[in-house]
């Protein structure tokens, strides 16, 4: 059947927040609660307590104890309140930006090659994706982001040390440390779930006391808060995942078609994104191939002690994730 080249994708629909932000939400209404019965209790204890020694200081010190209580209540409150219009906010856009993506696509598709996109597309998302990044900035200051921050320090060296202690004959005192297990450097290129993810904050830490691991493990960071940014997270990719034979080849220094199955990713929108930065974008340029320096040498070290199993493991962790998208946008399965 033919279809109309001139067919533009009609107007995205983006969720009104106008229903959440306004009226008065479960947390105005408990803060009004506690502030009214604090109110009640406090202005009922001054009452009947009597009028001895009811002098300035007397007074001001019973305004403190009434109304200040008050104010911390609704400070909390608002800034919950902040916290929940926030998420909201980020939530939206988010959905946004996958609706008007997806209708580029189909657009793309319908018209062919040579079809420029419609300007209106292009400048709505352009405007939706700042919004994103001024909302998930603002987000950043009520959610618990320091925990990543500190197992971060946690590994680093400590600046006021100097120059690391050596040993005996010239031994560096990083030779102490155990190597690292294969299960530990799994866990750290696959980065702590969440905040509480006590034990993959561990592994990471222990990672980072490992220099060749710390290398690649900062240079993955690096390139997946820079994937962030165009709204490509490793998490929503779903790879064809390869035979751990393959991965044996690519550590032995094989390259090109053979091994073209490690580039599982198949996202069209992420492969194209992830082109346009490469090209437009330095600094993002310099961070890939690093990551992919590093991602070579780290996975030819693990391959020789790794069973078929933990290989398996690995290519599916971020760190994997990136490596075949930036891979495959390199030419490095060409």
């Amino acid at each position: 059947m033919a279809q109309n080249k001139d067919a533009r994708p009609g107007p995205v629909s983006i969720p009104n927040r106008q229903a959440h932000a306004g009226g008065l939400s479960g947390i105005e209404l408990t803060a009004a609660a506690l502030s009214v019965i604090w109110l009640l209790i406090s202005g009922a204890f001054f009452l009947f307590s009597g009028n001895d020694g009811a002098d300035g200081v007397r007074f001001l010190l019973t305004l403190m104890v009434i109304f200040f209580p008050v104010g911390m209540i609704w400070v909390a409150a608002i800034g919950a309140r902040s916290s929940r219009i926030m998420r909201e906010e980020s939530a939206r856009l988010q959905t946004a930006i996958d609706a008007i993506r997806h209708a580029y696509i189909t657009q793309s598709q319908a018209g062919g090659r040579d079809q420029a996109p419609h300007p209106s597309i292009v400048k709505k998302l352009e405007e939706i994706a700042d919004a994103q990044k001024k909302a998930e900035t603002t987000l950043a200051m009520f959610t618990s982001t320091r925990a990543a921050q500190i197992a971060v320090q946690a590994g680093a060296p400590d600046p006021e040390a100097g120059d690391q202690p050596t040993l005996a004959l010239g031994t560096p005192a990083e030779a102490l440390h155990p190597p690292l297990s294969n299960s530990d450097f799994i866990r750290a290129l696959h980065f702590p779930e969440t905040a509480e993810d006590q034990e993959g904050f561990a592994a990471l830490r222990r990672a980072l006391k490992d220099r060749p691991s710390a290398q690649l493990v900062q240079a993955a960071q690096d390139v997946l808060t820079l994937l962030s940014q165009d709204g490509i997270y490793m998490d929503d990719l779903r790879p064809d995942m390869a035979r751990p034979e393959l991965w044996r080849r690519f550590a032995t220094g094989e390259r090109g078609r053979t091994i073209a199955a490690l580039g599982g990713v198949r996202d069209r929108s992420s492969l194209a994104l992830t082109a346009g930065r490469m090209k437009q974008d330095p600094i993002f340029r310099d961070a890939a191939h690093h990551f992919l320096r590093l991602f070579d040498k780290g996975f030819a070290r693990f391959e020789s002690t790794a069973t078929d199993a933990e290989i398996s493991d690995l290519a599916s962790t971020r760190t994997a994730r990136a490596f075949m998208l930036l891979g495959r946008v390199t030419g490095t399965f060409d």
